[in-house]
C-alpha cells in the first residue's frame, strides 16, 4: 500500500531566493501594525476597562435585542453592548465602569436586573474594577514579555545564539502582526485574547524548533555546501511536517470559527490568523535570519562569497 505523500519527496523550493521579498514585506506589515496600534488602539474588553459583564437567557423564546437596547439605554448607564451568542435566547450585555468602584458597578446590575425584569435567567454576572483591569494589563504585559525572554533563554542552551535570535525576532513578528490584526479588526482584547497571543508564539516557536533542529542536523553532515543551500535542504526536508500539522489546527479553528459561540470568536480569529502568520515566519523569518546572523557551514561558503568569487574570477 502506497503512503499518502501530500509534498512530494522531491520537492526543492528556493525558501532562501524568496527571502529577498518576504524581508521588506514582514518588514512593512509590522510598521503598519505598530502604526495601527498606536493610531487606532485596541478594542479593550472589560478586563482591561473595567465594567460588568452580564449573561442572560430568554424565557419566553429568541431575545429581542432591539427592546433590550432600549430598556438599558432609559437607565443612563454610559455605554451598553449587546451581543448574541449560542441560541438565539442567549444574550451578552456589556455596562460601562460607572463613576463611584465597585459599588457603583453592583448598582448598575441591580437596575438592569430590575429593568429587565423576570422574563430572563441570568447565567452569569462579572464585575471587573478599575484598579483589577489596571492589574491585568500589567499582568498581561509581564506574561508576554516572560515568555519572549523564556524563549531566548531556552533557544540559547538548546542551539547557539544566532538560533535564539533568529527565534525571538520570529516570535516578535508574530506579536506585532496579531496585535495589529486586533487594531485593524477592533476584536475584544481580553485575557482570551491575551492567551491567544501566548499560544501562537508557542506554536509559532514549535515549528520553528523543529526546523531548527533539522537546519543544525543538515550544518553537520553537507559541511561544504553554501549555507544558504543547506537551509533551503532543511525547509524543503520539513515542508510536509509543517504542511500537516497547519493544517490540522487550521482545519480545527475553522470549524470553531463557523460553527463556535460568539463569546470565543475573537480569540479564534486571532489564533487563526496567528496559525498562518507563525508557519510564515518560521520558513521566512526565523530561517533566512540566520544568514544574516553569519552562522556558516564549516569550511563553506554563503552566497554573497560565492558572487564574490565569481565576479573576481570573471575580472581576471
Amino acid at each position: 500500500m502506497k503512503h499518502l505523500r501530500v509534498i512530494p519527496d522531491n520537492t526543492h523550493l528556493p525558501f532562501m531566493k524568496w527571502r529577498r521579498l518576504t524581508f521588506p514585506l514582514s518588514g512593512l506589515l509590522s510598521l503598519l501594525a505598530i502604526a495601527l496600534f498606536f493610531t487606532v488602539g485596541l478594542n479593550f474588553g472589560i478586563d482591561f476597562r473595567g465594567g460588568t459583564l452580564i449573561e442572560i437567557q430568554s424565557k419566553t423564546g429568541p431575545a429581542d435585542l432591539a427592546s433590550i437596547r432600549r430598556t438599558l439605554a432609559e437607565l443612563d448607564l454610559g455605554e451598553v453592548q449587546l451581543q448574541r451568542f449560542g441560541a438565539e435566547t442567549d444574550v451578552l450585555i456589556r455596562l460601562a465602569q460607572q463613576p463611584g468602584g465597585e459599588e457603583a458597578q453592583q448598582a448598575a446590575v441591580a437596575k438592569a436586573r430590575a429593568a429587565l425584569g423576570e422574563g430572563f435567567d441570568y447565567r452569569r454576572v462579572e464585575v471587573v474594577g478599575p484598579r483589577v483591569s489596571s492589574e491585568l494589563v500589567q499582568n498581561g504585559i509581564l506574561g508576554m514579555l516572560v515568555a519572549i525572554l523564556g524563549i531566548l533563554l531556552y533557544l540559547w542552551f538548546r542551539f547557539e545564539w544566532q538560533f535564539a535570535i533568529g527565534a525571538t525576532v520570529a516570535t516578535l513578528h508574530d506579536v506585532v502582526l496579531t496585535i495589529g490584526f486586533f487594531s485593524l479588526m477592533q476584536l475584544d482584547f481580553d485575557l482570551s485574547s491575551v492567551a491567544a497571543v501566548l499560544t501562537i508564539m508557542g506554536y509559532s516557536v514549535n515549528d520553528t524548533v523543529v526546523i531548527y533542529d533539522r537546519i543544525r542536523e543538515m550544518l553537520r553532515r553537507y559541511k561544504r555546501v553554501p549555507i544558504s543551500d543547506v537551509l533551503d535542504m532543511a525547509m524543503n526536508s520539513t515542508l510536509a511536517r509543517t504542511f500537516i500539522t497547519s493544517t490540522t489546527a487550521i482545519l480545527s479553528l475553522l470549524g470553531l470559527l463557523f460553527f463556535g459561540p460568539e463569546v470565543i470568536q475573537s480569540f479564534v480569529q486571532a489564533m487563526l490568523f496567528g496559525s498562518i502568520v507563525g508557519v510564515y515566519s518560521s520558513a521566512f523569518i526565523a530561517a533566512p535570519m540566520l544568514i544574516y546572523l553569519g552562522v556558516r557551514t564549516h569550511g563553506g561558503v554563503d552566497e554573497s562569497d560565492e558572487a564574490a568569487s565569481r565576479s573576481a574570477g570573471a575580472k581576471v
